[in-house]
C-alpha cells in the first residue's frame, strides 16, 4: 500500500491543505490542526484492528480517508468499502478521478462504489464481503435510511463489530440536496429506536455534528 505508516506530519498535512475535508461536522479545525472526531474514527481502527470496513456517504472522503490510513497504519492489509452515489455532486462520479483523489492522500486500499446502497446489496460486489468488522453509516441522514443502512451490513458485521452513525443525536435542516427544499436529519430517531433493544450497547458523542457508537452487547463465558 502507498500510505504512510503511522500517521505522519506529512499525512496530516495533506488532510489539513485541503479546506474541503474540514467542513461536514466531524468538528475539525485546521488552524489547530486538529482533526476533531477524527481522531476517535483513527483510534476505533487502530485499537480494533478491522480488516474489512465499510463506510457509507461522504461528502470529500474524510472519514474514508482517516479510517483507510489507520488500516494502513495496522499494517495488517485491511481495505475500506466506500459507497456513495454522488448525489450531492459529481465529485465521486468519475472512477479515475475517484482513484486519483484518495491517491493524492497516499492511499490505495479504498474501493468506491458509486452506488446507493439499495443499488449495492444487488451487486456482486455486496456478495463478494463476506464479513464486516467496521461499519460508519453517514449517507442521506433519515431514520429510514440509515435503517436501511443498517441492516445492509448487519447480518454481515463480525459479533464484536461496531456501526457508528454520523448526525446522530438531534434533528436539523439541511439544505445539501436541494437549496430550495430542506430534509429533516432524523437519524436520532432511529438510534433512540436501538436504545430500546437491550442486546445494544450504545454511546453519543454529541461534538460538532454528533456521532452514536453501537455494538452487540458481548457474551461471556462464566469461569473463564
Amino acid at each position: 500500500m502507498k500510505g504512510n505508516r503511522i500517521m505522519s506530519f506529512d499525512c496530516l498535512d495533506k488532510i489539513f491543505s485541503c479546506p474541503e475535508l474540514m467542513r461536514m461536522g466531524h468538528g475539525q479545525n485546521q488552524e489547530k490542526k486538529n482533526l476533531g472526531l477524527g481522531w476517535l474514527y483513527y483510534a476505533l481502527v487502530r485499537v480494533e484492528q478491522p480488516r474489512s470496513i465499510v463506510c457509507i456517504g461522504s461528502w470529500r472522503g474524510f472519514v474514508p480517508i482517516v479510517m483507510a490510513q489507520a488500516l494502513v497504519d495496522n499494517q495488517d492489509g485491511g481495505r475500506l468499502t466506500f459507497i456513495d452515489p454522488s448525489l450531492v455532486d459529481n465529485h465521486w462520479k468519475q472512477p479515475s478521478e475517484t482513484n486519483a483523489w484518495f491517491s493524492g492522500f497516499g492511499l490505495d486500499n479504498i474501493d468506491h462504489h458509486c452506488m446507493t446502497t439499495q443499488e449495492f446489496v444487488k451487486s456482486e460486489a455486496y456478495g463478494e464481503i463476506k464479513q464486516v468488522d467496521m461499519l460508519f453509516v453517514d449517507g442521506m441522514h433519515t431514520a429510514e435510511q440509515a435503517r436501511f443502512d443498517h441492516m445492509a451490513f448487519d447480518r454481515k458485521l463480525v459479533r464484536d463489530g461496531i456501526a457508528i452513525f454520523h448526525d446522530s443525536v438531534r434533528r436539523r435542516k439541511s439544505k445539501i440536496y436541494d437549496k430550495d427544499n430542506p430534509y429533516e436529519h432524523t437519524v436520532v430517531d432511529y438510534m433512540n429506536e436501538l436504545k430500546r433493544r437491550k442486546d445494544l450497547q450504545i454511546m453519543d458523542f454529541p461534538l460538532a455534528s454528533s456521532v452514536t457508537l453501537v455494538r452487540k452487547t458481548p457474551t461471556y463465558v462464566e469461569g473463564i
